[in-house]
């Protein structure tokens, strides 16, 4: 059965049994959804955005109460693509009547719930999305020249059929487990489940926080809040050399950029890698004002006695077992060369995400490009398919694009160029450039002897190469 219509109470005429969509967005997190706020007004791109679960709901397990994003309100679902757009975060606070206390309360960061509660708002009022909708298998019809999408309905159990001409993928990264943790039972607590465990967590007598990020930060932080009406031990342990703050200098944010993207993009595989190493700092740091409020709230418990918790830096973690009452890890200083152990009954794994290929690809995986490590080659302009313009990824693309890729304000600028690439045309204008700032050799600069000869340059070629494109950060079907 084909059904594409919301309610799907009664039997799909042949014309529904029969279309064939102009692109499938698979998964539906922020970026999917700004993609589906930027396609609906487009008379001549036909979209339809497929999401396993019941309803938008973005990280549930760390909608903390206090925190907030830690990228501008502006980095909502349209406005750096499209400024008068309905789905505006703006709009949204006018229309639910809280646009003046936002004005009032004169902060630039939406607080995560607030954000959620946004995106929410917004999948409401789009006819394109299929929740509880999940993708068990694509397929490549090649006499029809489409795909073909058979799904589930995780309600009912039955079997639905989708049809399209292009592909958005959106199914993200997946929390990242380290090895030695994998085969633990009881499981360890991953932050993405941190509010629906952390009940369990506070009645035991210790709890450790593993990790070195904003995740690990904010879990730490909550937890040091109640730790004296709860009287356990807590210890926060980091294989990072120190807690690095976020990097949030001006010039460092030209970073996210069309032209960095240009520029990282154009870099040898290896010379990529090696970059993302040295940068997660620019996008994995904690956010200073947070670092500041753990400082403060040791200061003020240690006047009462040193308080019952612990920080340790260059702490990697090399073994993990379960004895039934506590978790026993076995850990190296990276520094000292010291093996320890370390003992505690709650465990939190603030260790991250990962990309991995989704299942439902396997049939068409000889339609993919792969690099040398099995991971998507990325296209300067997102796609990931063989002929370059056809499947396309939201957020995996961080080892080719940097630091933009999982960046909410860049959200805007990709999907615009997505969909410039779907429809031969710039219904959203593609900034060009924006940094003042050169991030390789000025072209004008060069050497006659080091200008690259035309046989060796890249095989994607530049945005204003292509006749419609202007040169140009928690996504998960979960």
């Amino acid at each position: 059965m084909t059904d594409d219509c919301p309610n799907h109470t009664h039997k799909p005429l042949a014309s529904q049994i029969a279309r064939v969509h102009d692109f499938i967005a698979i998964g539906l997190g922020p970026f999917n959804l700004g993609l589906a706020c930027l396609t609906e007004p487009l008379e001549d791109l036909d979209g339809l955005f497929l999401e396993r679960r019941g309803g938008f709901d973005w990280h549930p397990g760390m909608m903390l109460e206090d925190a907030h994003l830690q990228t501008p309100f502006l980095a909502d679902l349209v406005t750096l693509a499209d400024p008068t757009s309905r789905f505006s975060v703006l709009n949204y606070l006018k229309q639910t009547g809280r646009l003046y206390p936002f004005y009032i309360r004169e902060h630039f960061f939406l607080l995560r719930r607030e954000y959620n509660q946004y995106c929410q708002w917004a999948a409401s009022q789009l006819d394109s999305i299929r929740f509880h909708r999940e993708v068990e298998r694509v397929e490549y019809d090649e006499k029809a020249g489409h795909y073909r999408l058979d799904c589930r309905d995780t309600r009912s159990g039955q079997a639905i059929t989708h049809r399209a001409k292009r592909l958005v993928l959106g199914t993200g990264p997946v929390p990242h487990v380290p090895s030695c943790c994998e085969a633990l039972a009881p499981a360890a607590v991953h932050s993405g489940d941190y509010l629906t465990r952390k009940a369990d967590l506070q009645a035991g007598d210790s709890i450790t926080v593993i990790g070195s990020g904003q995740s690990a930060a904010e879990i730490y932080y909550d937890l040091l809040k109640e730790i004296d009406d709860h009287g356990y031990r807590l210890d926060w342990l980091t294989r990072s050399p120190r807690f690095f703050p976020l990097e949030y200098g001006k010039l460092t944010l030209e970073m996210t950029s069309p032209e960095y993207i240009d520029y990282f993009h154009a870099l040898p595989e290896a010379t990529r890698d090696a970059l993302m190493q040295e940068q997660k700092g620019l996008y994995k740091g904690i956010n200073l004002e947070l670092i500041n409020a753990i400082h403060e709230t040791l200061y003020t418990k240690s006047l009462a006695g040193p308080p019952a918790t612990g920080l340790l830096t260059n702490a990697r973690l090399d073994e993990a077992r379960n004895d039934g009452e506590h978790y026993r890890l076995t850990l190296t200083h990276t520094e000292q060369q010291r093996r320890f152990s370390h003992r505690t009954q709650g465990l939190v794994l603030a260790t991250g995400y990962r990309y991995r290929l989704p299942d439902f690809l396997a049939p068409i995986t000889d339609r993919l490009a792969f690099d040398a490590q099995g991971r998507f080659a990325v296209g300067r302009h997102y796609a990931v398919d063989a002929a370059g313009d056809e499947i396309y990824v939201q957020n995996a693309e961080l080892h080719t694009h940097g630091l933009a890729s999982p960046d909410l304000g860049m959200a805007c600028y990709r999907n615009a160029t997505i969909i410039a690439e779907m429809t031969g045309r710039a219904p959203y204008a593609i900034e060009e450039r924006i940094a003042f700032q050169h991030f390789g050799v000025p072209l004008d600069s060069l050497e006659a002897s080091d200008v690259q000869p035309a046989d060796r340059q890249p095989a994607d070629p530049q945005p204003a190469d292509r006749e419609h494109s202007n040169l140009e950060p928690s996504e998960v079907q979960a």
